[in-house]
């Protein structure tokens, strides 16, 4: 007989998403005579949050205030200004004059946030599977087993489950096939550029992606390195600026998700389609300037480490020995020229198709595979509730893989397991009455 523990919830990682989850969960236990119990289960050692990106000099590109509670609970303990406030910061971050922190403060904020539930955080586990338990003819029940560091398998089981497994980095085919040390993806970067340069001089570095992260990286590089060169490989002509203006910032207030999923799906992806501009392949307009800066300044001073080789496509790859060699073709002349790098970085983003991987056990329970508008799997004859953060942007709008709904969006799927706790119950006594 399996030896599983018993949870009223479980969530499957602990990013942003379900930490914002646990801290809604906090908020209802002070209200609630039985607290609901919750565990939450994470791959890494510890909390992390982009970890290979948190470059010098890098700002949020939200407002503070759009934290794991401020939107929701302009009052909690676990707000931004709180943390500013415990660490004896806030008078100084206030004289800063800006609504955007750093990256890295940012970061170290989540972290104080996540410190504070560590007791429901399980660490260092992989989840292997979720596995259906039928009781009565019915899905009474989820069983999630896990994988610790060491080697043991862990059973638990609940009646909720809230998936965050966040994107997988994607790299565009065929090269996404490719394994070599020296071809990474953005989200290894300061882990992995340094140990693949290890011992090269003057390193030649590609960064293949036209958006924020592949403009910061380029920036970055060249500056980490010593006298690297870095060639920015786009498909555009240019970089182009993200729109953050006040209109076409309003697609990311929680309001927007109401109505956004109101929509049609045929015009919800024509409003997706035309305000994409808002956040995907579109750099900050600082950081287009400080990158136009350095290449002028090379020019100034007759040397060339920083390019910008525009209107180019990667058409092939080849690892060799010494170096890689990239095929990269002029999307306006058709002329396919090849050169050679120590390091390739694909800045190419972030998928979130179909169902998450961990949940595909449950799929002849599904009615659909996209949730509803409470971030809820419709299942057949079940007693149980699974939902799914971050993975709904077709349905649910652009703010769903970002920060900027965190808290509401876990107040409101707090609000749905509640409800279907209530449902459960007056099923019961409808049963045995």
């Amino acid at each position: 007989m399996i030896d599983a523990s018993y949870h009223d919830i479980l969530g499957v990682g602990f990013g942003p998403s379900n930490l914002a989850l646990a801290i809604a969960l906090d908020d209802l236990g002070r209200r609630r005579r039985s607290p609901l119990r919750a565990a939450f289960i994470e791959r890494l050692q510890g909390f992390s949050w982009h970890q290979d990106m948190l470059l010098p000099g890098t700002d949020m590109q939200i407002a503070f205030v759009k934290d794991l509670v401020t939107l929701r609970d302009p009052t909690s303990r676990f707000s931004f200004l709180n943390y500013l406030h415990k660490k004896g910061r806030l008078t100084a971050f206030i004289n800063l004059k800006t609504f955007n922190p750093s990256r890295i403060e940012f970061n170290d904020y989540l972290r104080w946030a996540a410190e504070q539930l560590d007791q429901h955080v399980h660490y260092g586990e992989l989840v292997e599977r979720v596995e259906p338990l039928i009781v009565d003819g019915r899905l009474g029940m989820l069983q999630v087993v896990s994988r610790g560091a060491d080697g043991r398998l862990r059973f638990r089981r609940t009646r909720h489950l809230v998936a965050a497994p966040g994107g997988r980095p994607h790299v565009p085919a065929p090269f996404d096939s490719v394994c070599d040390r020296r071809v990474l993806h953005s989200s290894r970067y300061l882990s992995a550029a340094p140990a693949a340069l290890e011992g090269v001089a003057r390193p030649r570095v590609a960064v293949i992606g036209g958006g924020q992260s592949g403009a910061e990286i380029a920036v970055d590089a060249g500056a980490r390195f010593l006298g690297a060169s870095v060639d920015l490989i786009i498909r555009n002509h240019a970089l182009r600026p993200s729109d953050d203006s006040a209109f076409a910032n309003e697609i990311f207030d929680p309001e927007a998700v109401d109505v956004l999923y109101g929509l049609e799906r045929e015009l919800r992806a024509e409003v997706l389609a035309e305000l994409r501009h808002t956040n995907y392949a579109v750099v900050d307009d600082k950081l287009i300037a400080q990158l136009h800066a350095i290449i002028y300044e090379e020019k100034v001073r007759g040397v060339t480490r920083h390019r910008l080789l525009r209107n180019t496509e990667l058409v092939g790859m080849t690892t060799r020995e010494k170096d890689v060699t990239l095929r990269l073709r002029d999307r306006l002349t058709g002329e396919i020229q090849e050169s050679r790098y120590d390091a390739v970085i694909f800045a190419t983003g972030y998928e979130r198709n179909g169902l998450p991987s961990v949940l595909e056990s449950l799929r002849s329970h599904l009615l659909q595979d996209y949730v509803d508008r409470n971030y809820r799997l419709p299942l057949a004859e079940a007693d149980v509730s699974v939902h799914v953060q971050g993975w709904s942007e077709t349905t649910h709008g652009l703010s769903d893989t970002l920060l900027s709904v965190l808290s509401v969006r876990a107040g409101e799927i707090v609000a749905s397991i509640e409800a279907c706790e209530s449902a459960l119950e007056a099923r019961t006594r409808a049963v045995c009455a």
